[in-house]
């Protein structure tokens, strides 16, 4: 059996390893380490790439989620619509935007926004200022009802691309789908940097501006400040880097769907009790930034073997945001949300990275079947 590495930057970065130490001796030669023409670039291919007229970087994902509730106006005594299902950083920005995050529950098929609760959301919490839909695992949620929702309402969608780069909804690229977008580079992304950095992307020409001063403190002239900003700025070198990993970005993703493919074929040609992944028509692109399964039966039994037997795995995510600690002020308890709750007991995400070779996916799948065949 050979070793099947959850995520291996090693051999991704092995073929363009030159040519990203070549990218950052020119920032170091530059000296010009935030911002500057490298970060200019990379914004106006990433502003291309997302079929959107603004792309600003800063300096996490995390910190274009807070960038962009700040920009819409989003503060204490709002409320946000969003998903307990997902990375903590979608919900703990709104919570450090002094809002409070309202959840519904996603789609046990897509793992994102179930829409058809969202409705009722409105109308139980009147105080939604905003909706944050998030593209897990590199599917798109089902957009045209959440925005004709957020018209009604008269409120703004910010799409949580963080894990979506390159995603399509009806062929429309994420970071286009909202009133502004927001990525995460972090290293494991599908397009990643050597360290954080994140993107917010808009149609808007007032929301860019705006966003682009806040960045840097609220600063829209030399020590003059209009808003009170933060410190969320792009570093040079990540630019750097990320350009240079950007020429690669579709192979990789369209590897990753090949790969998920197999998978697919993998699991369902054979009496194996797991649920394969199961992307809705309007997910005309998932990039699969994670391939995650779903095992009813001892998933964590089902880790720990494949563990023993050299194949890396990953939960994402073991607990519900409404059950962290951190947000029991919010009042939700066990029970409220069954379909988040669920997956969280019961999703694995497989490697799906696109340096791995068909025979270890089949290596994988083989292992999945004799674990189940000798419970």
């Amino acid at each position: 059996m050979m070793q099947v590495p959850f995520l291996d930057l090693a051999a991704q970065l092995g073929p363009i390893r030159d040519e990203i130490v070549a990218a950052m001796t020119r920032v170091v030669d530059s000296q010009q380490f935030v911002l500057g023409e490298e970060v200019r670039q990379l914004e106006e291919q990433l502003a291309a790439y997302c079929g959107v007229r603004h792309a600003i970087a800063c300096s996490s994902g995390s910190d274009a989620l807070l960038l962009a509730l700040k920009a819409l106006g989003i503060g204490p005594g709002d409320e946000v619509l969003t998903v307990p299902f997902t990375f903590f950083a979608t919900a703990g920005a709104i919570t450090l935007a002094g809002a409070r995050p309202v959840f519904v529950d996603v789609e046990a098929d897509t793992f994102n926004i179930d829409v058809n609760l969202v409705e009722a959301a409105f109308e139980r919490q009147p105080k939604i200022k905003a909706i944050i839909p998030v593209h897990l695992f590199g599917g798109c949620c089902d957009m045209d009802p959440i925005h004709a929702i957020a018209a009604a309402k008269g409120v703004p969608v910010i799409e949580d691309a963080a894990q979506a780069i390159g995603a399509e909804y009806k062929g429309r690229r994420a970071g286009g789908l909202g009133t502004i977008g927001c990525f995460s580079f972090y290293p494991t992304k599908n397009l990643g940097a050597f360290g954080d950095a994140g993107l917010c992307t808009t149609n808007d020409d007032g929301l860019a501006a705006r966003l682009r001063a806040l960045r840097v403190h609220g600063r829209t002239g030399t020590y003059y400040h209009e808003f009170v900003g933060m410190a969320s700025r792009m570093d040079a070198i990540q630019a750097a880097v990320l350009a240079v990993k950007f020429n690669h970005l579709d192979a990789w993703s369209d590897g990753r769907a090949n790969h998920a493919a197999l998978y697919c074929r993998q699991l369902t040609q054979r009496p194996i009790p797991v649920i394969p992944p199961s992307p809705a028509a309007y997910q005309t692109r998932h990039i699969f930034h994670q391939y995650v399964i779903r095992c009813p039966r001892d998933r964590d039994g089902l880790q720990k073997y494949l563990k023993a037997n050299g194949a890396g795995s990953e939960v994402y995510y073991p607990l519900s945001l409404h059950q962290q600690p951190c947000f029991a002020d919010l009042g939700y308890s066990a029970g409220d949300f069954p379909v988040s709750e669920e997956l969280a007991r019961t999703v694995l995400a497989l490697p799906v990275h696109s340096d791995l070779g068909p025979e270890q996916i089949e290596d994988v799948v083989d292992l999945i079947r004799k674990f189940y065949a000798e419970e």
